[in-house]
């Protein structure tokens, strides 16, 4: 980072808002007498930064996720998180290959290219089916015919999506190297922008890596219209009702920053620990924390 003029930031960990995020759960607490949250990213508060300086910043810093353990989860664990002006995801991208190239050599690891891999042609590949005709259904069927368990009751096509991803295509990666996976489909943009493909899809500018199966990083060309955003928090709040998800405090300065300007740019997270367990060849994150959520 400092090779690349990337200012090193510090913010806070305790906020008055949460992530409206369905698929993330804040830890609640009580300080001064008032509800506040530990945050799942330094995402928001580095997001109002950018609006203020309009310049790269980065951050290493513990983040917290309830519900979430598992030999590849802990509740508290490290996050690298950065913010490059001026630039795409694809170009995010770029940067990032050199960064885990020079730590893959300062670790004496085998290095190979990253391969780039296009959401929709990896489903389609798998189940025989293009995406704008994929069903929840659809994947249900491809579930029961190759004997794989399918959850019971209502399930939603992205959640059905993500199911198919973890069974049936993450496994097919090479597991010696990382491979990135591009242009979610745009229901899944969380803060993301939205775009057209070469084939004429509407697809989220984001990608998440993967080393193998391991999922490391998420990252997104960012989303900077203040409505959009606005509309996609409804949405968010919506969802959470629906499935009788507790209600959280929206963050509105987050809102002010793109309303005050967020410049043009793009940003990731990566799970440090999870890299660490690339690194040291680990098989649980427990062996590269220095104490597990259960002795903490």
């Amino acid at each position: 980072m400092d090779n690349a003029g990337v200012l090193e930031v510090s913010t806070p960990v305790l906020s008055h808002a949460a992530t409206t995020d369905p698929q993330l759960h804040s830890f609640k607490v009580e300080a001064g007498g008032q509800i506040c949250y530990l945050h799942t990213s330094p995402e928001f508060p580095m997001k109002r930064l950018l609006a203020a300086h309009q310049q790269d910043i980065y951050q290493l810093a513990p983040v917290f996720r309830d519900a979430e353990r598992g030999h590849k989860h802990n509740p508290e664990f490290t996050m690298l998180e950065w913010y490059r002006v001026g630039m795409d995801h694809h170009q995010l991208m770029d940067s990032m290959e050199i960064l885990l190239h020079d730590v893959f050599a300062g670790f004496d690891m085998p290095w190979y290219k990253p391969e780039r891999r296009h959401y929709s042609n990896l489903v389609g590949s798998v189940i025989g089916c293009d995406m704008p005709l994929l069903t929840t259904a659809k994947i249900k069927q491809h579930f029961v015919s190759s004997s794989r368990s399918f959850p019971s009751g209502d399930i939603s096509f992205d959640a059905a999506l993500d199911l198919f991803i973890d069974t049936f295509v993450l496994p097919t990666f090479a597991q010696d190297r990382f491979t990135f996976i591009t242009d979610y489909p745009a229901s899944q943009a969380a803060l993301a922008r939205t775009a057209i493909d070469d084939q004429g899809y509407a697809v989220a500018s984001r990608f998440e890596l993967y080393f193998g199966s391991l999922e490391i990083a998420n990252g997104y060309h960012e989303l900077i219209d203040a409505n959009v955003l606005e509309q996609r928090i409804k949405s968010d709040m919506q969802i959470r009702k629906n499935n009788a998800l507790e209600a959280v405090t929206v963050d509105t300065h987050l809102i002010q920053a793109h309303q005050a300007g967020l410049p043009e740019c793009a940003g990731v997270a990566v799970g440090v620990d999870r890299l660490l367990m690339l690194l040291t060849e680990a098989r649980s994150i427990d062996e590269v924390v220095a104490f597990s959520f259960e002795r903490a």
